[in-house]
Protein backbone atom coordinates (compact mmCIF):
# COMPACT_ATOMS: atom_id res chain seq x y z
CA UNK A 1 0.00 0.00 0.00
CA UNK A 2 2.94 2.04 0.95
CA UNK A 3 3.99 1.90 -2.48
CA UNK A 4 1.07 2.50 -4.27
CA UNK A 5 0.81 5.96 -2.25
CA UNK A 6 4.40 6.82 -3.33
CA UNK A 7 3.48 6.32 -7.27
CA UNK A 8 0.14 8.47 -6.52
CA UNK A 9 2.14 11.14 -5.01
CA UNK A 10 5.01 10.95 -8.16
CA UNK A 11 2.54 11.30 -10.52
CA UNK A 12 0.49 14.24 -8.87
CA UNK A 13 3.58 15.81 -8.69
CA UNK A 14 5.09 15.44 -12.21
CA UNK A 15 1.48 16.52 -13.43
CA UNK A 16 2.05 20.18 -11.24
CA UNK A 17 4.58 20.60 -12.93
CA UNK A 18 4.88 24.47 -14.58
CA UNK A 19 6.30 24.16 -18.78
CA UNK A 20 9.46 26.29 -18.45
CA UNK A 21 9.80 29.12 -20.73
CA UNK A 22 12.20 28.68 -24.24
CA UNK A 23 14.72 31.03 -23.85
CA UNK A 24 16.92 31.53 -27.28
CA UNK A 25 19.59 33.38 -27.23
CA UNK A 26 21.86 35.33 -29.90
CA UNK A 27 24.35 32.25 -29.18
CA UNK A 28 21.78 29.87 -30.62
CA UNK A 29 21.50 31.16 -33.88
CA UNK A 30 25.69 31.45 -33.88
CA UNK A 31 26.09 28.22 -32.76
CA UNK A 32 23.82 26.85 -35.60
CA UNK A 33 25.20 28.97 -38.17
CA UNK A 34 28.34 27.83 -37.21
CA UNK A 35 26.82 24.21 -37.54
CA UNK A 36 25.83 24.60 -41.25
CA UNK A 37 29.53 26.12 -42.42
CA UNK A 38 30.67 23.19 -40.50
CA UNK A 39 28.61 20.56 -42.71
CA UNK A 40 29.47 22.77 -45.63
CA UNK A 41 33.05 22.80 -45.16
CA UNK A 42 32.44 18.74 -45.29
CA UNK A 43 30.72 18.53 -48.30
CA UNK A 44 32.74 20.79 -50.23
CA UNK A 45 29.86 23.86 -51.88
CA UNK A 46 31.38 25.68 -54.47
CA UNK A 47 31.78 29.45 -53.22
CA UNK A 48 28.46 30.74 -55.31
CA UNK A 49 26.48 27.68 -54.02
CA UNK A 50 27.73 28.57 -50.61
CA UNK A 51 26.34 31.79 -50.91
CA UNK A 52 22.79 30.45 -51.62
CA UNK A 53 22.86 28.24 -48.48
CA UNK A 54 22.80 31.06 -46.32
CA UNK A 55 20.93 33.37 -47.99
CA UNK A 56 17.34 30.96 -48.16
CA UNK A 57 17.58 29.89 -44.58
CA UNK A 58 18.84 33.58 -42.42
CA UNK A 59 15.57 35.31 -45.07
CA UNK A 60 13.37 32.32 -43.50
CA UNK A 61 14.23 33.02 -40.20
CA UNK A 62 14.16 37.18 -40.51
CA UNK A 63 10.55 36.80 -41.77
CA UNK A 64 9.06 35.27 -38.76
CA UNK A 65 11.00 37.86 -36.89
CA UNK A 66 9.49 40.76 -39.19
CA UNK A 67 6.06 39.06 -38.47
CA UNK A 68 6.35 39.97 -35.03
CA UNK A 69 8.52 42.75 -34.37
CA UNK A 70 6.97 45.99 -35.65
CA UNK A 71 10.70 47.14 -35.80
CA UNK A 72 11.24 44.81 -38.82
CA UNK A 73 10.09 45.61 -42.45
CA UNK A 74 9.20 42.00 -44.36
CA UNK A 75 11.10 41.25 -47.76
CA UNK A 76 8.02 40.51 -49.51
CA UNK A 77 7.88 43.01 -52.13
CA UNK A 78 11.04 43.85 -52.08
CA UNK A 79 13.04 40.71 -52.98
CA UNK A 80 12.36 39.33 -56.24
CA UNK A 81 9.13 37.28 -56.53
CA UNK A 82 9.05 36.36 -52.72
CA UNK A 83 5.07 36.44 -51.33
CA UNK A 84 3.99 36.78 -47.67
CA UNK A 85 4.87 34.37 -45.50
CA UNK A 86 1.58 32.61 -43.76
CA UNK A 87 0.12 34.19 -40.89
CA UNK A 88 0.48 31.75 -37.58
CA UNK A 89 -3.28 30.50 -36.46
CA UNK A 90 -2.56 30.89 -32.57
CA UNK A 91 0.42 33.57 -32.17
CA UNK A 92 -0.01 33.55 -28.77
CA UNK A 93 1.04 30.17 -27.87
CA UNK A 94 4.39 30.58 -30.30
CA UNK A 95 7.82 31.59 -29.64
CA UNK A 96 8.36 33.91 -32.60
CA UNK A 97 12.16 33.31 -31.80
CA UNK A 98 12.46 29.70 -31.29
CA UNK A 99 10.48 29.60 -34.60
CA UNK A 100 12.91 31.59 -36.84
CA UNK A 101 15.92 29.47 -35.36
CA UNK A 102 13.95 26.14 -36.20
CA UNK A 103 12.92 27.12 -39.95
CA UNK A 104 16.97 28.51 -40.41
CA UNK A 105 17.67 25.03 -39.43
CA UNK A 106 15.45 23.45 -40.97
CA UNK A 107 16.15 24.81 -44.52
CA UNK A 108 19.37 24.35 -43.94
CA UNK A 109 19.07 20.81 -43.68
CA UNK A 110 17.61 20.66 -46.94
CA UNK A 111 20.36 22.48 -48.39
CA UNK A 112 23.05 20.84 -47.33
CA UNK A 113 24.10 16.83 -48.72
CA UNK A 114 24.46 15.76 -45.16
CA UNK A 115 21.13 16.29 -43.83
CA UNK A 116 22.11 13.53 -41.47
CA UNK A 117 24.51 15.99 -39.56
CA UNK A 118 21.96 18.86 -39.23
CA UNK A 119 19.20 16.74 -38.42
CA UNK A 120 21.17 15.31 -35.73
CA UNK A 121 22.41 18.45 -34.51
CA UNK A 122 18.34 19.86 -34.29
CA UNK A 123 16.85 17.19 -33.08
CA UNK A 124 19.37 17.19 -29.71
CA UNK A 125 17.78 20.75 -29.19
CA UNK A 126 14.17 19.52 -29.98
CA UNK A 127 14.62 16.77 -27.07
CA UNK A 128 15.43 20.04 -24.45
CA UNK A 129 12.86 22.42 -25.81
CA UNK A 130 10.43 19.98 -25.90
CA UNK A 131 10.82 19.19 -22.36
CA UNK A 132 11.13 22.26 -21.41
CA UNK A 133 7.29 23.44 -22.91
CA UNK A 134 5.76 21.06 -25.18
CA UNK A 135 2.68 23.01 -25.87
CA UNK A 136 5.12 26.13 -27.47
CA UNK A 137 7.82 23.96 -28.65
CA UNK A 138 5.26 21.91 -30.83
CA UNK A 139 3.14 24.87 -32.33
CA UNK A 140 6.69 27.15 -32.84
CA UNK A 141 7.78 24.07 -35.11
CA UNK A 142 4.85 23.66 -36.84
CA UNK A 143 4.48 26.99 -37.58
CA UNK A 144 8.31 27.13 -39.06
CA UNK A 145 7.70 24.01 -41.31
CA UNK A 146 4.76 25.90 -42.57
CA UNK A 147 6.48 28.93 -43.33
CA UNK A 148 9.31 26.82 -45.00
CA UNK A 149 7.13 25.28 -47.18
CA UNK A 150 6.62 28.71 -48.68
CA UNK A 151 9.96 29.39 -48.59
CA UNK A 152 11.35 26.49 -50.16
CA UNK A 153 8.59 26.59 -52.82
CA UNK A 154 9.73 30.46 -53.64
CA UNK A 155 13.48 28.97 -53.40
CA UNK A 156 12.79 26.10 -55.92
CA UNK A 157 12.11 28.50 -59.20
CA UNK A 158 15.03 30.29 -58.39
CA UNK A 159 16.64 28.37 -61.55
CA UNK A 160 18.83 26.45 -58.96
CA UNK A 161 17.75 22.94 -60.23
CA UNK A 162 17.64 23.90 -63.94
CA UNK A 163 21.84 24.82 -63.69
CA UNK A 164 22.03 21.38 -62.51
CA UNK A 165 21.63 19.59 -65.84
CA UNK A 166 23.05 22.66 -68.03
CA UNK A 167 26.06 21.60 -70.46
CA UNK A 168 30.06 22.06 -68.90
CA UNK A 169 31.94 25.00 -70.00
CA UNK A 170 33.98 24.62 -73.43
CA UNK A 171 37.27 25.53 -73.17
CA UNK A 172 38.93 26.93 -76.15
CA UNK A 173 42.28 25.65 -76.79
CA UNK A 174 43.10 27.28 -79.59
CA UNK A 175 43.13 30.86 -77.82
CA UNK A 176 46.03 31.64 -75.44
CA UNK A 177 43.94 34.79 -73.91
CA UNK A 178 41.10 32.09 -72.31
CA UNK A 179 40.99 30.52 -69.42
CA UNK A 180 41.97 26.90 -69.33
CA UNK A 181 41.89 24.48 -66.15
CA UNK A 182 44.85 24.87 -64.00
CA UNK A 183 46.71 22.47 -61.86
CA UNK A 184 47.35 20.11 -59.67
CA UNK A 185 43.66 19.03 -60.29
CA UNK A 186 42.62 20.92 -63.57
CA UNK A 187 39.36 20.80 -62.65
CA UNK A 188 36.35 22.06 -65.40
CA UNK A 189 35.17 25.72 -64.48
CA UNK A 190 32.33 25.81 -61.48
CA UNK A 191 29.32 27.13 -62.00
CA UNK A 192 29.14 28.62 -65.69
CA UNK A 193 25.11 29.16 -65.64
CA UNK A 194 25.18 30.82 -61.87
CA UNK A 195 24.62 33.89 -64.00
CA UNK A 196 20.95 32.63 -64.43
CA UNK A 197 19.97 32.23 -60.75
CA UNK A 198 17.34 34.51 -60.03
CA UNK A 199 18.49 37.63 -57.81
CA UNK A 200 16.91 39.30 -54.82
CA UNK A 201 17.59 43.04 -55.36
CA UNK A 202 19.18 43.40 -58.55
CA UNK A 203 17.46 43.80 -61.47
CA UNK A 204 19.83 41.08 -63.44
CA UNK A 205 23.01 39.71 -63.37
CA UNK A 206 24.63 41.89 -65.24
CA UNK A 207 23.52 45.46 -63.75
CA UNK A 208 26.99 46.00 -62.45
CA UNK A 209 28.53 44.72 -65.10
CA UNK A 210 31.99 46.21 -64.34
CA UNK A 211 34.58 47.41 -67.41
CA UNK A 212 36.52 45.13 -69.14
CA UNK A 213 39.74 43.52 -67.85
CA UNK A 214 43.09 45.19 -69.74
CA UNK A 215 43.27 43.79 -73.20
CA UNK A 216 45.18 40.90 -73.64
CA UNK A 217 48.51 41.04 -75.01
CA UNK A 218 51.85 39.57 -74.24
CA UNK A 219 53.98 42.71 -75.73
CA UNK A 220 56.00 43.80 -72.76
CA UNK A 221 54.81 47.19 -72.57
CA UNK A 222 50.90 46.47 -72.61
CA UNK A 223 48.94 47.12 -69.67
CA UNK A 224 47.75 43.41 -69.70
CA UNK A 225 51.86 42.29 -69.34
CA UNK A 226 52.58 44.67 -66.91
CA UNK A 227 49.99 43.21 -64.49
CA UNK A 228 51.21 39.81 -65.38
CA UNK A 229 54.56 40.01 -64.34
CA UNK A 230 53.68 42.26 -61.71
CA UNK A 231 51.92 38.92 -60.31
CA UNK A 232 55.29 37.19 -60.32
CA UNK A 233 57.75 39.41 -59.29
CA UNK A 234 55.44 39.73 -55.74
CA UNK A 235 55.53 36.33 -55.97
CA UNK A 236 58.86 35.99 -56.13
CA UNK A 237 59.58 38.55 -53.31
CA UNK A 238 57.68 37.55 -50.66
CA UNK A 239 58.78 34.02 -51.41
CA UNK A 240 61.97 34.65 -50.70
CA UNK A 241 60.89 36.46 -47.49
CA UNK A 242 59.55 32.99 -46.78
CA UNK A 243 56.39 32.56 -44.40
CA UNK A 244 56.64 35.63 -41.98
CA UNK A 245 56.62 37.62 -45.18
CA UNK A 246 53.20 39.88 -44.17
CA UNK A 247 52.24 39.40 -48.03
CA UNK A 248 52.06 35.42 -47.34
CA UNK A 249 50.03 35.83 -44.21
CA UNK A 250 47.33 37.65 -45.24
CA UNK A 251 46.83 35.63 -48.56
CA UNK A 252 46.53 32.30 -46.63
CA UNK A 253 44.15 34.47 -44.53
CA UNK A 254 41.51 35.00 -47.10
CA UNK A 255 43.04 31.82 -49.15
CA UNK A 256 39.10 30.50 -48.21
CA UNK A 257 39.36 27.89 -50.85
CA UNK A 258 36.54 25.33 -50.12
CA UNK A 259 38.67 22.51 -51.84
CA UNK A 260 42.61 22.57 -51.81
CA UNK A 261 44.44 19.33 -53.63
CA UNK A 262 47.26 18.60 -52.34
CA UNK A 263 49.78 16.11 -53.92
CA UNK A 264 52.40 14.32 -52.44
CA UNK A 265 54.71 11.70 -54.55
CA UNK A 266 51.55 9.36 -56.30
CA UNK A 267 49.01 10.61 -53.43
CA UNK A 268 46.50 13.41 -53.79
CA UNK A 269 44.37 14.26 -50.82
CA UNK A 270 42.23 17.48 -50.43
CA UNK A 271 42.27 20.01 -47.54
CA UNK A 272 38.87 21.76 -46.50
CA UNK A 273 38.07 25.36 -46.00
CA UNK A 274 35.65 27.68 -45.59
CA UNK A 275 34.49 30.05 -48.67
CA UNK A 276 35.05 33.27 -49.01
CA UNK A 277 31.38 34.04 -48.01
CA UNK A 278 31.59 31.82 -44.80
CA UNK A 279 34.67 33.99 -44.06
CA UNK A 280 32.10 37.03 -44.28
CA UNK A 281 29.05 35.44 -42.26
CA UNK A 282 32.17 34.62 -39.71
CA UNK A 283 33.01 38.34 -39.40
CA UNK A 284 29.24 39.08 -39.22
CA UNK A 285 29.04 37.02 -36.05
CA UNK A 286 32.52 38.78 -34.93
CA UNK A 287 30.03 42.20 -35.26
CA UNK A 288 26.72 41.09 -33.83
CA UNK A 289 28.61 39.61 -30.87
CA UNK A 290 30.75 42.91 -29.72
CA UNK A 291 27.65 44.49 -30.21
CA UNK A 292 26.05 42.98 -27.66
CA UNK A 293 22.90 42.19 -30.14
CA UNK A 294 19.59 40.55 -29.54
CA UNK A 295 18.53 37.57 -31.13
CA UNK A 296 16.18 39.74 -33.31
CA UNK A 297 18.95 42.21 -34.51
CA UNK A 298 21.23 39.17 -35.01
CA UNK A 299 18.93 37.68 -37.86
CA UNK A 300 18.85 40.72 -39.26
CA UNK A 301 22.64 41.35 -39.42
CA UNK A 302 22.79 37.75 -41.10
CA UNK A 303 20.18 38.04 -43.68
CA UNK A 304 21.12 41.77 -45.02
CA UNK A 305 24.83 40.64 -45.24
CA UNK A 306 23.86 37.00 -46.81
CA UNK A 307 21.62 38.58 -49.34
CA UNK A 308 24.72 41.11 -50.17
CA UNK A 309 27.16 38.14 -50.68
CA UNK A 310 24.60 36.67 -52.79
CA UNK A 311 23.81 39.01 -55.37
CA UNK A 312 27.72 39.54 -55.97
CA UNK A 313 28.50 36.42 -56.73
CA UNK A 314 25.51 35.95 -59.34
CA UNK A 315 27.36 39.57 -60.48
CA UNK A 316 30.92 38.29 -60.45
CA UNK A 317 30.35 34.99 -62.21
CA UNK A 318 28.07 36.88 -65.14
CA UNK A 319 31.52 38.62 -66.05
CA UNK A 320 33.84 35.97 -65.17
CA UNK A 321 32.39 33.53 -68.08
CA UNK A 322 31.97 36.53 -70.47
CA UNK A 323 35.66 37.72 -70.52
CA UNK A 324 36.70 34.14 -69.27
CA UNK A 325 40.28 35.74 -68.71
CA UNK A 326 43.08 33.13 -68.89
CA UNK A 327 44.84 32.98 -64.63
CA UNK A 328 48.26 34.16 -64.14
CA UNK A 329 49.26 30.21 -63.74
CA UNK A 330 48.88 29.64 -67.18
CA UNK A 331 50.91 32.05 -68.79
CA UNK A 332 53.77 31.66 -66.35
CA UNK A 333 53.82 28.78 -66.08
CA UNK A 334 54.15 28.65 -70.34
CA UNK A 335 56.23 31.74 -71.04
CA UNK A 336 58.00 32.82 -67.62
CA UNK A 337 59.03 29.79 -65.65
CA UNK A 338 56.96 26.46 -65.77
CA UNK A 339 57.84 25.48 -62.58
CA UNK A 340 56.42 28.29 -60.85
CA UNK A 341 53.52 27.66 -58.59
CA UNK A 342 51.17 30.73 -57.06
CA UNK A 343 51.53 30.77 -53.24
CA UNK A 344 47.38 29.71 -52.91
CA UNK A 345 46.36 27.29 -54.82
CA UNK A 346 43.94 28.70 -58.21
CA UNK A 347 40.42 28.02 -57.89
CA UNK A 348 38.63 26.61 -61.07
CA UNK A 349 37.36 29.20 -62.93
CA UNK A 350 37.77 32.28 -65.08
CA UNK A 351 40.09 35.02 -63.76
CA UNK A 352 37.99 38.24 -63.84
CA UNK A 353 37.39 39.62 -61.75
CA UNK A 354 38.43 38.69 -58.60
CA UNK A 355 35.14 36.78 -56.61
CA UNK A 356 36.88 37.06 -53.34
CA UNK A 357 36.97 40.62 -54.06
CA UNK A 358 33.24 41.24 -54.95
CA UNK A 359 32.16 39.49 -52.10
CA UNK A 360 34.14 41.12 -49.82
CA UNK A 361 33.06 44.42 -51.68
CA UNK A 362 29.33 43.69 -51.01
CA UNK A 363 29.26 42.43 -47.39
CA UNK A 364 31.79 45.27 -46.16
CA UNK A 365 29.02 47.51 -47.34
CA UNK A 366 26.42 45.75 -45.80
CA UNK A 367 28.17 45.70 -42.59
CA UNK A 368 28.93 49.11 -42.49
CA UNK A 369 24.79 50.01 -42.95
CA UNK A 370 24.33 47.74 -39.67
CA UNK A 371 27.60 48.27 -37.52
CA UNK A 372 29.15 51.82 -38.85
CA UNK A 373 32.05 52.83 -41.01
CA UNK A 374 34.51 52.85 -38.46
CA UNK A 375 33.85 49.29 -36.38
CA UNK A 376 37.04 47.65 -34.94
CA UNK A 377 37.57 44.13 -34.77
CA UNK A 378 39.41 40.82 -34.41
CA UNK A 379 38.81 38.41 -36.88
CA UNK A 380 39.40 34.54 -35.68
CA UNK A 381 37.13 33.52 -38.20
CA UNK A 382 40.06 31.41 -39.30
CA UNK A 383 41.56 30.19 -35.86
CA UNK A 384 39.88 26.68 -37.17
CA UNK A 385 42.75 26.07 -39.87
CA UNK A 386 45.69 27.05 -37.76
CA UNK A 387 46.01 30.89 -38.45
CA UNK A 388 46.51 34.05 -36.23
CA UNK A 389 44.10 36.44 -35.61
CA UNK A 390 43.53 39.80 -37.29
CA UNK A 391 43.14 42.96 -36.53
CA UNK A 392 40.66 45.56 -38.91
CA UNK A 393 39.56 49.31 -37.90
CA UNK A 394 36.77 48.83 -40.63
CA UNK A 395 35.19 46.55 -42.70
CA UNK A 396 36.87 48.42 -45.84
CA UNK A 397 39.99 47.75 -44.61
CA UNK A 398 39.61 44.31 -44.57
CA UNK A 399 37.85 44.05 -47.42
CA UNK A 400 40.71 45.67 -49.15
CA UNK A 401 42.99 43.41 -47.88
CA UNK A 402 41.19 40.67 -49.22
CA UNK A 403 40.88 41.93 -52.28
CA UNK A 404 44.98 42.44 -52.51
CA UNK A 405 44.84 39.27 -50.69
CA UNK A 406 44.31 37.10 -54.44
CA UNK A 407 47.24 39.07 -56.06
CA UNK A 408 49.56 38.30 -53.39
CA UNK A 409 48.58 34.82 -53.40
CA UNK A 410 49.02 34.68 -57.16
CA UNK A 411 45.96 33.61 -58.40
CA UNK A 412 44.51 37.06 -59.84
CA UNK A 413 45.90 40.61 -61.55
CA UNK A 414 45.89 43.71 -60.13
CA UNK A 415 42.91 44.77 -62.22
CA UNK A 416 40.78 41.80 -61.09
CA UNK A 417 41.14 42.85 -57.20
CA UNK A 418 40.84 46.33 -57.82
CA UNK A 419 38.00 46.46 -60.19
CA UNK A 420 36.18 43.54 -58.41
CA UNK A 421 36.05 45.31 -54.85
CA UNK A 422 34.77 48.53 -56.52
CA UNK A 423 32.64 46.21 -58.31
CA UNK A 424 31.29 44.31 -54.79
CA UNK A 425 30.65 48.45 -53.49
CA UNK A 426 28.78 49.41 -56.08
CA UNK A 427 26.77 46.32 -55.94
CA UNK A 428 26.29 46.76 -51.89
CA UNK A 429 25.37 50.24 -51.97
CA UNK A 430 22.34 49.15 -54.42
CA UNK A 431 21.37 46.18 -52.32
CA UNK A 432 21.44 48.21 -48.76
CA UNK A 433 19.50 51.55 -50.65
CA UNK A 434 16.83 49.12 -52.05
CA UNK A 435 16.01 47.14 -49.13
CA UNK A 436 14.12 48.69 -46.81
CA UNK A 437 14.29 46.34 -43.59
CA UNK A 438 13.58 48.41 -40.04
CA UNK A 439 10.95 50.59 -38.82
CA UNK A 440 12.64 53.28 -37.92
Amino acid sequence: MRFYKIMIALLLLSSCKKSEPIVITPNDYHNAVDKVVEIMVHDIFSPPVASRIFAYPNIAAYEIIAMQNPRYKSLSGQVSELTNIPKPKTPDHINFELAALIAHMDLSRQLVFSEDQMTSYSDSLYDIWEHKNPEIFRNSKAYALEVNKHIAQWMNADNYKQTRTMSKFNIDSNDIARWEPTPPSYMDGLEPHWNKIRTFVLDSASQFKPIPPPIFSMEPDSQFHKELVEVYDISNKITEEGDTSEEIQIAQFWDCNPYVTVTRGHLMFATKKITPGAHWIGITKIASKKSNMNFEDTVYAHTKTSIAIFEAFISCWDEKYRSNLVRPETLINKYVNDSWKPILQTPPFPEYPSGHSVASGAASIALNSIFGDDFQFDDDTEQRFGLPTRSFNSFEQAANEAAISRMYGGIHYRAAVEVGVKQGRDLGIFVVNNLNMLNE
